[in-house]
C-alpha cells in the first residue's frame, strides 16, 4: 500500500484553512465531477479528490493525518504502525467508497457520523487507550491523557489534551470498551453530552502473547533445566508462582496453567511456553564443557530430523 499526500491531491498547503480547502475542492469538483468534465480519467480524478476531502475537511481525521502522515511521500510504501492511534479522541470513521489507504487509516464501516442532522444528545466520541496487562488481572485506577482535535479561530486544527481518571475493571479483556457517561461531545440546547468510549489495548511486552482471555507467557530456562525437569520459580502477571519442568522438554513446549489468564467468568489460562537458551561459551571453563558434551553425547539434531 503506497501512502497519499491529500494535501497535494486537492493542491492545498499544509497548514491550509478550512476556508481553502473549501475551495480547492469546489474548484476542483467543477473541473472534474464526471457528469459534467471532459477530462480524461475524470471519474476516478474526482474519487481521489472526495476521499482527500472527506479527511482534510474534518478536523479528527485532519489531525490524525497529519500525526500518521508527517514524513512521508506520495507513493512511498506505507504501513501503520501498530497503536499509533492510542491516545486520540475522534467521534468515528466514515463508511466510504475509499480506497485501502483511507481504510487502513480511519475503516470502512462503523462509526459513521451523522453530519448535517440536528441532535439533541451530544456526540459519541471513542478512543484507544493502553493499559499493562497487570492491570487487566487486578483492575486499577489511571489517568489518561486524551488528544482531541479542534479548529481555532485561524481555521487550523489544533490538538487539546486534556485527562481523565478512569477505572480499569478488573478483567477486561483487549478490545472491550470502558464507557465514560457524559465524556462525549457537549450536548446541544441544553441536552447531555455523549458518552467517552475507551477501546482498552495492552501495552506490547515480548513475554506475552494474549488470545481472549488466555495469557501465552515464554519463559527461558537453561538446557539443564529442560533434560533434567525440576521446579523453576515463573513471574506472571498475577505473582511469582512455581511449576515444575518435565524432564527431556525442548523449546516450544506448553504447560498451561488452569485459570491463570485474565480473570472472568470463566477465567483465562496461563500458557507457560519454554524457550531453551544456552550459556555462552565465552570462557574457557564453558569452552571445555561444550567440547566434553560434543565428544560424549554423540548428539545430532539434524540426523533426529531426518537431515
Amino acid at each position: 500500500m503506497d501512502f497519499k499526500d491529500y494535501y497535494q491531491t486537492l493542491g492545498v498547503a499544509r497548514d491550509a484553512s478550512a476556508d481553502d480547502i473549501k475551495k480547492a475542492f469546489r474548484k476542483l469538483a467543477r473541473k472534474y465531477h464526471p457528469d459534467v468534465s471532459k477530462e480524461p480519467g475524470a471519474e476516478a480524478r474526482m474519487k481521489d479528490i472526495n476521499e482527500a476531502n472527506a479527511v482534510l475537511s474534518d478536523p479528527e481525521k485532519r489531525a490524525l493525518y497529519d500525526q500518521m502522515g508527517s514524513g512521508h511521500q506520495p507513493g512511498q510504501p506505507f504501513q501503520p504502525q501498530p497503536g499509533w492511534d492510542s491516545n486520540f479522541e475522534f467521534s468515528g470513521a466514515d463508511a466510504a467508497d475509499s480506497s485501502d489507504f483511507f481504510a487502513s487509516l480511519f475503516g470502512r464501516a462503523g462509526g459513521a457520523r451523522r453530519s448535517g442532522a440536528y441532535r439533541m444528545r451530544g456526540e459519541d466520541h471513542h478512543a484507544k487507550v493502553e493499559i499493562g496487562l497487570q492491570d487487566a488481572y487486578r483492575g486499577a485506577s489511571r489517568t489518561i491523557s486524551l488528544r482531541r482535535p479542534r479548529v481555532d479561530e485561524h481555521g487550523q486544527v489544533v490538538l487539546e489534551d486534556h485527562t481523565l481518571d478512569v477505572r480499569i475493571p478488573k478483567g477486561v479483556k483487549e478490545g472491550q470498551h470502558i464507557r465514560l457517561s457524559g465524556q462525549g461531545a457537549p450536548g446541544e440546547g441544553g441536552a447531555p453530552a455523549g458518552d467517552l468510549y475507551l477501546e482498552i489495548r495492552f501495552t506490547p511486552d515480548a513475554r506475552y502473547r494474549v488470545d481472549g482471555r488466555d495469557v501465552h507467557e515464554t519463559v527461558p530456562v537453561t538446557p539443564w533445566e529442560a533434560a533434567l525437569g525440576g521446579p523453576i520459580d515463573v513471574p506472571t502477571p498475577s505473582g511469582a508462582v512455581t511449576l515444575t519442568v518435565p524432564a527431556g522438554s525442548q523449546t516450544g513446549r506448553k504447560l498451561r496453567l488452569k485459570s491463570r489468564g485474565i480473570p472472568g467468568d470463566p477465567p483465562g489460562d496461563l500458557y507457560v511456553v519454554l524457550e531453551v537458551v544456552l550459556p555462552p561459551a565465552d570462557n574457557d571453563a564453558a569452552r571445555r564443557l561444550y567440547e566434553t558434551m560434543a565428544r560424549d553425547l554423540h548428539f545430532d539434531p539434524r540426523r533426529t530430523a531426518g537431515a
